[in-house]
């Protein structure tokens, strides 16, 4: 069997700290045109101030690869458990110095 046909496998580790998770509920996304830059942040009812828990760079292809996976994710998701509530709009004065975008 030629080489170039076979499927190759890619295996993945993860340590148990990763494994547990980190809970967030807001995302800063920032922008240049090497890459994307997203920020993810718990932010708690009544505190002034929230620490970004994790921080994803991504190039932009990776970006596009992500939201398309994220979309088909949110699609397959919504057919199983049916439409997912958004929650109304909150606004954040959140301009750290680039082009800003929140999810």
């Amino acid at each position: 069997m030629d080489q170039a046909n076979e499927q190759q496998q890619l295996n993945i580790e993860i340590s148990e700290e990763v494994a547990e998770g980190t809970y967030v509920n807001l995302a800063i996304i920032t922008h240049s045109p090497a890459e994307f830059i997203v920020d993810f942040v718990n932010v708690m009812p009544g505190t002034p101030k929230s620490k970004v828990k994790s921080r994803i760079i991504l190039t932009p292809q990776h970006a596009k690869r992500l939201m398309k996976a994220l979309v088909e994710n949110v699609q397959r998701y919504e057919a199983a458990h049916g439409k997912i509530q958004e929650l109304e709009e909150i606004a954040f004065p959140m301009n750290l110095g680039g082009v800003v975008g929140q999810a």
